[in-house]
């Protein structure tokens, strides 16, 4: 499992041209699942995106995660997140999981979240989405499994 996050002062999804999910501060997560994912993967993905620290404490220091700050997380499925890049000019997606497993388990770490944290929004698993954000700092990092 790949999860690209971005710390955000608000990101939104919209589908279809109407917005199906909205946060302000907090955590934008894309989200790949790979073939060998599975719900012990989850778990940990879980807790690693909850606390890891990418918000400033008082000093300015990146001390605080999303639990210590209560901000919101906006969670979106992105396929193209477990493609590999490593040959070639074309993205291979033979480490991906196939559509089936992937909705499964992304719908459980959706759920997951949901239960530890109050402020989870979603986009639409499968759909052509439309994410606007604006990244602070600009702060980024890919947690991967």
């Amino acid at each position: 499992m790949k999860v690209l996050i971005q710390r955000v002062t608000h990101a939104a999804v919209d589908v279809d041209s109407v917005t199906i999910g909205q946060i302000d501060a907090g955590i934008l997560a894309l989200v790949g699942v790979e073939k060998q994912d599975n719900r012990e993967t989850l778990g940990r993905m879980v807790q690693k995106l909850l606390k890891y620290r990418i918000f400033p404490d008082s000093e300015g220091k990146m001390n605080l995660s999303l639990t210590d700050t209560g901000g919101g997380l906006l969670v979106i499925s992105q396929f193209t997140l477990a493609a590999d890049t490593r040959k070639g000019l074309r993205p291979s997606f033979s480490s991906s999981a196939p559509p089936d497993l992937a909705r499964s388990l992304f719908d459980e770490f959706v759920a997951a979240l949901k239960v530890q944290h109050p402020k989870v929004e979603t986009g639409r698993f499968g759909a052509d989405m439309k994410v606007r954000l604006l990244n602070d700092g600009p702060v980024t990092f890919l947690l991967e499994s």
